[in-house]
């Protein structure tokens, strides 16, 4: 796999990189956002496979990490791993409604920061399975379109741009409509966490999607144990 690590430090960047080189990483290093963001381009390297996750510091020299991350969201899906000293929930949650897939607190365990990598490349290639085998069913719900392959999301046959995790939210909640999924079933699915911390998030991202499709009612909540979709009634 190869793997983006972005980290101003270079004798952290060495030690890491080789840590990684060990357990069959390619690694690039980028020193600062410029330079994270250019190697994520599409077209800086149209002839290497597309980077498995990026590994984003938030002290960098030049920009702010979340700013970096907003934008690397922006060029691509690849999976965000967010490594830094930074351990306040505020930080954290700011750091995923941003799109980052995970978050790692320094100093941490190699071996943890390895299973979070796997976790989040295994999350990727799922997913990327599953919408291709649904290219032709696209899921719709009255007025609401959700195309799993392109990731598509209409309402009225008008696009609506939604985030990396509000896509994914709204994609699991369509794939059973008038189930109730548990917060801590839909943090796990999602977020590929635990954290008691994200549930604020879930509810931010929950509240965004209604106001993006035009319709509150759509996502119902269970209070104390979840959300579901309610599907309109054929007319």
């Amino acid at each position: 796999m190869r793997l983006l690590l972005v980290e101003d430090d270079d004798h952290v960047a060495a030690a890491l990189s080789a840590v990684l080189a060990k357990h069959g990483f390619q690694v690039v290093h980028a020193r600062n956002g410029e330079e994270a963001l250019q190697a994520v381009l599409p077209t800086t390297h149209p002839d290497k496979p597309r980077f498995g996750c990026v590994l984003l510091d938030l002290g960098l020299p030049d920009q702010d990490g979340y700013q970096v991350c907003g934008k690397i969201r922006k060029l691509t899906s690849t999976p965000v791993i967010m490594v830094t000293a930074r351990s306040d929930v505020r930080s954290r949650i700011h750091g995923l409604n941003l799109g980052a897939d995970d978050y790692v607190v320094k100093p941490y365990d190699t071996g943890e920061l390895l299973a979070r990598i796997h976790a989040v490349s295994r999350r990727t290639v799922s997913g990327d399975e599953e919408a291709g085998a649904d290219t032709e069913h696209a899921l719709r719900l009255g007025p609401v379109s959700i195309e799993l392959l392109t990731r598509r999301v209409s309402v009225d046959g008008e696009t609506v741009q939604l985030t990396r995790k509000e896509f994914d939210l709204l994609a699991l909640l369509a794939q059973r409509p008038g189930v109730v999924f548990r917060r801590e079933q839909i943090i796990s699915e999602v977020w590929r966490t635990s954290w008691e911390g994200t549930g604020r998030t879930l509810e931010v991202h929950v509240a965004s999607l209604r106001s993006k499709l035009r319709s509150p009612a759509l996502i119902e909540t269970v209070r104390g144990v979840g959300y579901r979709l309610v599907a309109p009634s054929a007319p």
